[in-house]
């Protein structure tokens, strides 16, 4: 696989063939924002004390940890604030580019699937 994101429909294929075992799961509620988003991510991935919960400090992080694979379900999302999940992509796509880690899998519902189909 030669990409940092991928997007996987829930309904579609299983999704356990289609994400690495080792995938850490990064756990988002209702709400997808960068305090959410940041603080999931350093629970999950055990970051070190010195994280100060921003984007730059979550992108060395990310690359000086031995996290390669990360799984983000939005299954259960009601809201996403857009900007703050660009920001994070865009970390784990400069990331992927600069050290080859992490990729990240974006578990969707058919639903968010059909919506961004009609954009």
């Amino acid at each position: 696989m030669s990409q940092a994101i991928y997007y996987i429909n829930q309904n579609g294929t299983t999704l356990s063939d289609s994400i690495p075992e080792q995938a850490v799961n990064i756990p988002i509620g209702k709400v997808l924002d960068k305090e959410n988003l940041l603080t999931s991510l350093d629970k999950a991935c055990d970051f070190p004390s010195y994280f100060v919960h921003n984007w730059d400090s979550a992108w060395d992080c990310l690359t000086d940890s031995d996290v390669t694979h990360l799984q983000l379900s939005l299954t259960k999302t009601e809201t996403i604030n857009t900007e703050d999940f660009n920001v994070f992509k865009s970390i784990i796509e400069d990331a992927y580019k600069d050290f080859g880690k992490p990729q990240l899998w974006v578990i969707v519902s058919s639903e968010i699937v059909s919506s961004e189909d009609k954009d």
